[in-house]
C-alpha cells in the first residue's frame, strides 16, 4: 500500500504489456485483486506466521531505539522467510528486488537468493540496502565507511551496535556476490540520482554497477482534468485557492507535518487574500491536527480509486509537500502528471523532479519561511498555466511508462547476456 509497493506494481504491470516479457511479482502478503500478484501468506496460519515475523523483529529493534517516533525507520532484518526455493524464483530468469523489510526477507534470506547464482536488479527505494539498517541516514554518512556509533536510531550507540552488527553481516553477503559472481550480474537501481550517487559512494555497494532509474506513471491514467469539473465531483469550492497535502499517514515524523502547519500559518499571517485559501488533506490524518490548521480543510481520508486520485490533483491549484526525508516521491510526479504543481524541501530526489520558477517551487530544506514562500509565489504570482504545461512536460519527458521500461529492459538485455 505505500510509495514502493504502487511504484513496484506500476513496473510489474508495464513489463507485462512488453512483448517476451513474463513478470510476477512475489510478496509477503496479498493486497490487492492482481493475478500477477503471488502471496507466500495465502492460508489463515501463513497470514498469522507472516504478522509473527514483523512483531518479532519490531519486537527485536524496540528495545534498542532511540525513541518510538523512529520506531519503523530502522529494520535489522533478522526475521524473514526463505523464497529461494519457492517455484518462482526456481524458474526465473531475473530476481528483481525491492522493498524487503518488515519481516519478509531477512539478511539470512538475502543471502540464499544471492547464492542461487541468478541475474539480480535490486531497486532501491531507500537507503536501507547500504546501510547499517535506517532507512534514510540523515545527515549521517557512516555508510561511506561502515556503520556503527549510530547516534540518531539506537539507544546506547557504540563502534559495536546493532548497526554495525547489519552492516557487517550485509558486507558478508555482498562481498560473497562480489567474490564469486564476479559482481557482474548484480545491478543496483536507484530510483533518483540523489539514491543512486549515495549508493555509489557507500562501502557495501561502491564496488557494484550502480544506475538510476526513475519509478514509470501511466501518463494516460494521470492526466489533467477540468478543474471546475474535478471540484465539483468531489464537493471542493469552485470559487477558492485549494491547497493539497498528501501523505498515506500525516502524522509520520518524516512527512514533516509540522513544517507544513508552521508555513500555513506565515502564509496566513503574509498574506491579503486568506479568505480565497483553503486546503484538501489526503490520507490518514488526525482531526485534531487538522483542526489545528490555519485555513479551512477538507480531510479526504484514505483513497483508492485512480480516478479520483487523479481528480483531486486536478482540483488543486498546488500540491505540497513538506518531507524532510525522501527518495522520488511518487506524489510529485502524479501531481505534475496533472497538471499540478509543486512544492517542496530541496531534498533527496526532489531537486531532480521539481525546477524551480518552472514547474513548481523548491523551498529549503526544513524552512517552513520558503515553503510559504513557494505557495504564495503559485497561488497569486506565478503564471499559472505555463506551469501547469511545464510540470506536465516534465513527466512526459522522463517519467512515462515508455522511457522507463525501455531502460529497465537494457539492464535486464545486458544480465541475460553476460549469464548466457
Amino acid at each position: 500500500m505505500g510509495g514502493a509497493a504502487i511504484a513496484c506494481l506500476r513496473l510489474l504491470n508495464t513489463l507485462n504489456q512488453t512483448e517476451g516479457i513474463k513478470a510476477t511479482m512475489l510478496v509477503q502478503e496479498k493486497k490487492r485483486d492482481n493475478p500477477n500478484v503471488k502471496a507466500i501468506a495465502e492460508t489463515w496460519l501463513q497470514k498469522k506466521l507472516a504478522f509473527e515475523r514483523f512483531v518479532r523483529e519490531r519486537l527485536y529493534f524496540k528495545f534498542q531505539e532511540k525513541d518510538k517516533e523512529i520506531r519503523f525507520a530502522f529494520s535489522p532484518a533478522n526475521s524473514g522467510i526463505d523464497i529461494s526455493e519457492h517455484p518462482l524464483v526456481k524458474e526465473a530468469d531475473i530476481i528483481h528486488l525491492h522493498w524487503i523489510n518488515f519481516g519478509f526477507l531477512s539478511l539470512k534470506s538475502l543471502e540464499k537468493l544471492f547464492k542461487l547464482n541468478k541475474p539480480i536488479v535490486w531497486t532501491l527505494h531507500d537507503m536501507w540496502a547500504f546501510t547499517g539498517g535506517c532507512h534514510h541516514s540523515g545527515d549521517c554518512e557512516n555508510y561511506q565507511i561502515s556503520c556503527g556509533n549510530c547516534v540518531q536510531y539506537l539507544k546506547t550507540p557504540s563502534s559495536t551496535d546493532l548497526s554495525n552488527k547489519v552492516w557487517q553481516r550485509k558486507n558478508s553477503i555482498f562481498d560473497y556476490s562480489l567474490r564469486l559472481r564476479s559482481g557482474n550480474d548484480t545491478v543496483i537501481v536507484g530510483c533518483s540520482q540523489w539514491l543512486s550517487n549515495r549508493a555509489k559512494k557507500s562501502s557495501l555497494l561502491k564496488d557494484f554497477t550502480v544506475k538510476a532509474i526513475p519509478n514509470p506513471l501511466d501518463i494516460n491514467l494521470f492526466l489533467p482534468q477540468n478543474k471546475a469539473e474535478a471540484r465539483t465531483k468531489l464537493g471542493l469550492p469552485i470559487d477558492k485557492k485549494l491547497i493539497l497535502f498528501v501523505a498515506a499517514k500525516v502524522s509520520v515524523i518524516w512527512k514533516g507535518f509540522s513544517y507544513f502547519q508552521a508555513s500555513l500559518e506565515i502564509l496566513k499571517a503574509q498574506n491579503s487574500h486568506n479568505q480565497e485559501i483553503e486546503l484538501v488533506v489526503l490520507g490518514e490524518s488526525d482531526a485534531e491536527m487538522i483542526e489545528k490548521l490555519p485555513f479551512k480543510a477538507h480531510a479526504l481520508g484514505r483513497v483508492s480509486d485512480t480516478n479520483q486520485i487523479v481528480s483531486i490533483y486536478s482540483a488543486a491549484d498546488v500540491f505540497v509537500t513538506s518531507s524532510i526525508q525522501e527518495n522520488l516521491p511518487n506524489t510529485i510526479m502524479e501531481a505534475m502528471a496533472c497538471g499540478t504543481p509543486a512544492v517542496g524541501f530541496e531534498v533527496g530526489g526532489i531537486p531532480e523532479m521539481i525546477e524551480n520558477y518552472k514547474n513548481g517551487f523548491l523551498a529549503k530544506y526544513k524552512s517552513a519561511e520558503s515553503l510559504a514562500e513557494g505557495m504564495k509565489w503559485i497561488l497569486f504570482e506565478a503564471n499559472h498555466k505555463d506551469l501547469s504545461n511545464n510540470a506536465r512536460q516534465k513527466v512526459l519527458d522522463n517519467y512515462s511508462e515508455k522511457v522507463v521500461i525501455e531502460q529497465y529492459l537494457g539492464v535486464y538485455r545486458n544480465l541475460v547476456a553476460q549469464v548466457s
